[in-house]
């Protein structure tokens, strides 16, 4: 008589599942359904477990299987459940149509259906399709229903469900004590053991979500430590993968970039067949690391998967276009993101910073200006740290741009000590970059130098290899930059309408054309015996060792875009400002009010226009040297308490 004793499949793969044991879950529940015998519910629990330890695929194809024997037996709100299931399911995996086709389906077989707790997430679905495209009142609306649907059954998960959505919601809306009161108080019941694996886990998820998307990092690190601890008790591999993203990203901003990298390349690797859109982030954020520790070819590649999974990795595809120096082609990519971004506020608040920083390397005030002015209002209505860090340091950028050092002193203070209250090392440390800027602008020489130094100290222990060369240079500049003082005629040049003429042609034929313009500005700086100072944006700041030099060449670029223009049927509008003044040489730039006046003189000029100083020409020694002029004018340039007196220079007269 054999002593072998027989175990049931079904019943021990049912007491697996009821026991958390996911993998023993689905093995066992595999082996009953080769038999033929699961019910509806068994095909659920096969579903779910196969859905825990990563095999989507089959996921959801067993709740494909239970929502048709639901709807065979007659058990329409059943079947309506596992139709939104499925919505779910095939929204992770980028399939939109077939995800609405579910949620139509669903709200086909719960029409006239008793009230069951399916209707109450047919409202939280639909809450979320109003939330997408940015009507916050309907889909506040939907959760109201589903909060009454809540209170009148007896259903433990559902409350929950309805309170993270709501909580959403709010965060987004700048509600944020009651966004936050709603989730810890999820959480709570969640960490109870109160709730459904799925939903506990979503629970931690979604906190770290808004922490997210309201920038409250040192909340959300707390809570991923949370879910971190939940995780490895469990006997899982798929559900993990997404709370990793979000670790990921609270890791970067603490500074430890090996272990957020880590997690990041984990979280791809777990996600890109179980979950893909969380995937995308996933690399997102590794393409992210990777630019800050310098790895630009491994950030290129992380960024064009991410977008393969659906993702829009900014600002990291403009961070990665500034470090390559195509600095305009990462202005017009951040711009194009943004526009595509209206009413979410959150979003464009982690897209602002870039623009702003973008801005700044291409001396455009304006953009500048209204980047920081909407990071500003956002700082005011939300109020976490990270964005009144950035919204500060935007203001200090601003400041610096219109020669303010004062004022960017101030905002870039309160940017560093916004980043070092919060423990984000890397930004408190690009924050003291600008506040060296700042200090320099102002006279303070010694003291930017010492900041330069922390900086770099940062920098280095992090392994921000491109943000340490970059501080090397400037503190390998001499040490007394107040050197002589130089007579120079100071040149600005800079395209007409450059952001539109971007939108108009396509950032590819833009950085033709650019490349073709540099060359031919280029040639006549050179032949005229100009020293180019340094790129502006769309343009060149040059100095020449006299007015008759920069007059020639201000001249000779009019007549060659001219000539492109009569030839080929297409040239950029260029302006040009020339100014002879005194000024200060200072590691290879030039520093003091005449290089402003100069500056600012070019703002004035029209396109095809080349606008001087009177001064400048009566610099020339004999009148006006043969340069045929229009009547002076006197204008006030910002930041000059005296007006100066202009001529605009008839370039297409011969001299």
């Amino acid at each position: 008589m054999s002593d072998v004793v027989t175990v049931d499949p079904l019943e021990a793969g049912r007491e697996a599942y009821a026991r958390r044991a996911w993998p023993e879950a689905h093995r066992l529940l595999q082996e009953a359904d080769r038999h033929g015998v699961l019910e509806p519910e068994d095909l659920e629990a096969l579903a779910k477990s196969a859905w825990w330890i990563g095999l989507s695929t089959e996921s959801i194809a067993a709740f494909e299987r239970a929502y048709a024997l639901h709807l065979e037996r007659g058990s329409r709100s059943k079947a309506a459940m596992m139709a939104l299931t499925l919505r779910r399911e095939y929204g992770a995996r980028l399939a939109g149509s077939v995800g609405q086709a579910w949620l139509h389906r669903a709200e086909h077989l719960l029409e006239g259906e008793p009230e069951a707790v399916a209707h109450g997430y047919l409202e939280i679905a639909r809450r979320e399709l109003a939330f997408d495209r940015g009507d916050i009142d309907e889909a506040l609306l939907h959760l109201d229903r589903a909060k009454e649907i809540a209170s009148r059954l007896d259903d433990a998960d559902l409350p929950v469900w309805e309170a993270l959505s709501r909580a959403e919601v709010l965060g987004t809306s700048g509600r944020l004590d009651e966004a936050f009161g709603l989730m810890e108080g999820a959480a709570a019941v969640a960490v109870g053991g109160e709730l459904g694996a799925f939903t506990t886990g979503a629970v931690f998820c979604s906190v770290m979500s808004v922490c997210r998307e309201t920038a409250d990092y040192r909340r959300g690190s707390e809570w991923a430590d949370v879910s971190k601890r939940w995780c490895e008790r469990q006997d899982i591999t798929g559900f993990p993968g997404i709370c990793r993203v979000h670790r990921a990203e609270f890791m970067r901003l603490t500074g430890a970039w090996a272990d957020a990298a880590s997690e990041a390349q984990l979280a791809s690797e777990e996600l890109q067949h179980f979950h893909p859109a969380a995937a995308g982030a996933a690399f997102h954020e590794l393409g992210e690391i990777r630019v800050r520790l310098g790895d630009l070819e491994g950030a290129d590649e992380a960024f064009a998967q991410a977008r393969a999974l659906g993702a829009e990795p900014q600002p990291g595809t403009a961070l990665l276009l500034v470090a390559r120096g195509r600095t305009d082609a990462a202005a017009a990519s951040i711009k194009g993101s943004l526009e595509e971004i209206t009413w979410h506020k959150l979003a464009r608040a982690r897209l602002l910073p870039a623009q702003t920083e973008i801005a700044k390397a291409l001396r455009d005030t304006r953009t500048a200006e209204a980047a920081a002015a909407e990071l500003e209002e956002i700082a005011r209505e939300f109020g976490t740290a990270a964005i009144r860090a950035s919204a500060a340091y935007a203001a200090g950028i601003v400041a610096l741009l219109r020669d303010d050092p004062s004022l960017a002193l101030t905002r870039a203070r309160e940017a560093r000590r916004l980043w070092r209250e919060i423990d984000a090392p890397y930004e408190a440390a690009i924050s003291t970059l600008l506040l060296a800027e700042a200090r320099t602008a102002a006279g303070e020489i010694e003291a930017a130098r010492l900041e330069l130094e922390a900086a770099r100290t940062t920098f280095e222990r992090l392994g921000a290899k491109p943000d340490m060369a970059r501080t090397d240079a400037l503190l390998a500049r001499p040490a007394n930059p107040t050197g002589a003082r130089e007579v120079r005629t100071f040149m600005f040049t800079d395209i007409v309408g450059s952001t539109a003429l971007v939108e108009a042609i396509g950032d590819n034929a833009w950085h033709d054309l650019l490349h073709w313009h540099d060359e031919a500005l280029r040639r006549s700086i050179v032949a005229s015996g100009g020293e180019e100072v340094h790129r502006t944006g769309d343009g060149f700041f040059v100095a020449f060792s006299d007015p008759r030099s920069a007059l020639a060449c201000a001249t000779e670029i009019q007549r060659a875009l001219a000539d492109h223009r009569r030839d080929h049927g297409f040239a950029p509008q260029v302006r040009i400002g020339v100014h002879a003044a005194e000024a200060t040489r200072a590691r290879g730039d030039y520093e003091g009010a005449g290089v402003h006046a100069a500056a600012r003189i070019a703002a004035l000029a029209q396109g095809g226009e080349v606008l001087a100083s009177v001064e400048t020409l009566d610099a020339l020694g004999d009148g006006i040297g043969g340069v045929v002029t229009d009547e002076p004018r006197e204008v006030s340039l910002k930041g000059l308490a005296k007006p100066v007196r202009v001529v605009a220079v008839d370039w297409r007269s011969p001299a």
